[in-house]
């Protein structure tokens, strides 16, 4: 069995429940602790190298593992982002752009170094660690795009309801380009795997934000509990449908589905 989900609308949604739960929870620790980026940073960094250390060491696609390095890059996301725009100043755009040429350079990398950047069917730890470092970098892109958009200081100031409808609107366009164009299915994919971070930073500041901001105003502990009631039913589903959700690998190493 290989070590990744398949590419599928279920995929996709816990995607967004993960960085969205990341959104809200990083903001836990750096915005209503007030503990500070850099606290939040330490405290999610020791929490990803612990789950990214099993995840490499397994053999098979386990969910559980899978989706918590998935929010602990989240988590790791929200908090350099904010330390990189806020406390060293560099505002949105300029952030923004320091982490696309970073995601461009690990792209490349990967392209000239790794075995295959089909995310369905890495097998090698080389290319599971690209593919996570590739997935820190876009977690953190994404909320570094998202804040653009949505924030007036340094931003676009599109406020977050209208900005996750630009995100969502860009998300149908590439959904569009991978069934009718010949554009590479790992270019779209990973353009929609950046787009999914700052879709999700906007949902949860949406539930999170008081009113007056532009928010629903349950709070960070509300809507991190609402998200990881979520995300907890999608993975027990994914758990029992474990061998129909990757592929199985024959013994001469081709991908079959599951």
């Amino acid at each position: 069995m290989a070590k990744l989900p398949l590419i599928t609308a279920l995929f996709w949604v816990m995607k967004i429940l993960a960085t969205t739960l990341g959104e809200t929870g990083g903001d836990v620790i750096g915005q209503t602790l007030d503990l500070g980026y850099l606290a939040g940073i330490g405290i999610f960094v020791g929490f990803l190298v612990i789950v990214l250390a099993l995840q490499l060491r397994v053999r098979t696609f386990h969910p559980v593992l899978f989706w918590a390095v998935i929010l602990a890059t989240s988590l790791v996301g929200t908090e350099i982002s904010d330390y990189i725009n806020d406390t060293l100043g560099l505002g949105y755009g300029t952030g923004a752009l320091i982490l696309i040429a970073a995601l461009v350079v690990v792209l490349v990398v990967w392209r000239f170094v790794g075995d295959t950047m089909q995310v369905e069917r890495i097998e090698s730890r080389k290319d599971e660690s690209l593919y996570w470092i590739a997935t820190l970098i876009s977690n953190t892109l994404g909320t570094s795009t998202g804040d653009y958009l949505a924030h007036d200081n340094s931003g676009l100031g599109a406020g977050y309801i209208t900005s996750t409808v630009i995100i969502s609107a860009a998300l149908l366009v590439l959904l569009g380009a991978h069934y009718l164009t010949p554009i590479s299915g790992t270019l779209i994919f990973w353009v929609a795997y950046v787009l999914t971070r700052p879709l999700g930073a906007n949902a949860g500041n949406t539930l999170s934000k008081a009113q007056d901001q532009g928010g629903l105003g349950i709070g960070t502990y509300g809507a991190s509990a609402v998200l990881l009631g979520l995300l907890v039913i999608c993975l027990c589903y994914q758990i029992l449908t474990r061998r129909r959700q990757t592929r199985i690998l024959d013994e001469a190493g081709s991908p079959q589905t599951a």
